[in-house]
């Protein structure tokens, strides 16, 4: 799986795995629902929520900015919608995309939420093969993800770093903290620290919405992301971090004001008191800010671990 033939380089509108349709055009790319169709979705996790209200409809981008810069600004303010030059899945292979990802739900369901976080690749795929509730990854399964981890996530539009280069790293259980009654864990060190120290000043209406991701977690993530929007890598991208890329996976972790719900992964946040405290304690580091140049939708739930 680790060679060179299942490792395409990516372009817009060619390549194996990813192509985008005529600019021209304007069209959805086969396959693809509308945006706001209606249709049998999976169950969808907190992290996946991203709402279109957050931002406004006309760009306020400053007088004589770049016309590039400004259609990258127009997209990422709008990044659970698609555009015309977004990478997508072909046809053929979004059956694949779609048994991956139901794989990996039963998978979860499986060994559990809370063990998925951690949950490596080779262990992923020993624990499907033995449970006949998951079932063996297919070789077309093995391969998709072979290629998505390896693939360089600039060519759909994500241009952060990369922490985790091996698809078969794992997360030793000695190095992570069960955060009790949250269903989470974070790092032990600094991101402990961090965390236990927010609570302590924030009190119990601040919550971890998301720590500790493994490699198995975040794909489950992105897959479903790119799953329910027809194979549209670069809209996955815009909302989550492909596979390797979170920094989930080495330290960082999301908080939100309890009782909030899905809204803790909105913009809608900053109305909130948690992020108010947070922003006069300093914890406010935003990894991806208001209008950042990675290719990430603004996060203001994301704590930054200075180490990672």
């Amino acid at each position: 799986l680790a060679g060179p033939a299942v490792r395409p380089a990516l372009r817009r509108g060619s390549g194996p795995l990813g192509s985008a349709p005529s600019p021209a055009s304007g069209a959805i790319p086969s396959g693809q629902p509308a945006s706001g169709s209606k249709g049998s979705r999976p169950p969808q996790d907190d992290d996946l929520v991203a709402q279109q209200s957050d931002h406004p409809n006309d760009l306020d981008a400053p007088p004589g900015i770049d016309d590039a810069v400004r259609d990258y600004l127009f997209k990422m303010r709008r990044f659970d919608s698609p555009h015309p030059s977004d990478i997508t899945l072909p046809p053929q292979r979004i059956p694949v995309l779609h048994a991956a990802t139901d794989r990996l739900g039963r998978l979860e369901r499986t060994v559990g939420h809370g063990f998925f976080y951690l949950l490596g690749f080779d262990e992923a795929v020993r624990v499907a093969r033995n449970y006949p509730a998951v079932g063996a990854f297919s070789p077309q399964e093995l391969t998709l993800i072979d290629e998505l981890f390896h693939a360089d996530a600039s060519a759909y539009g994500f241009m952060g770093m990369k922490p985790l280069n091996s698809l078969a790293a794992t997360i030793p259980s000695r190095e992570v903290y069960k955060v009790p009654g949250m269903g989470n864990y974070v790092y032990q060190g600094e991101p402990r620290a961090t965390w236990e120290t927010i609570r302590r000043l924030l009190g119990e209406d601040v919550v971890l919405t998301s720590g500790v991701r493994g490699i198995m977690k975040q794909f489950h993530l992105f897959l479903t992301k790119a799953s329910t929007n027809g194979g549209n890598l670069s809209l996955a991208s815009r909302s989550l971090a492909p596979p390797g890329y979170s920094f989930h996976g080495i330290g960082d972790f999301d908080v939100g004001q309890r009782g909030y719900g899905a809204r803790n992964f909105t913009s809608a946040f900053t109305a909130t008191p948690i992020f108010r405290r947070l922003e006069e304690l300093g914890y406010i580091t935003l990894r991806y800010p208001q209008d950042n140049m990675l290719g990430v939708r603004f996060e203001p739930w994301h704590i930054k671990v200075a180490t990672a």
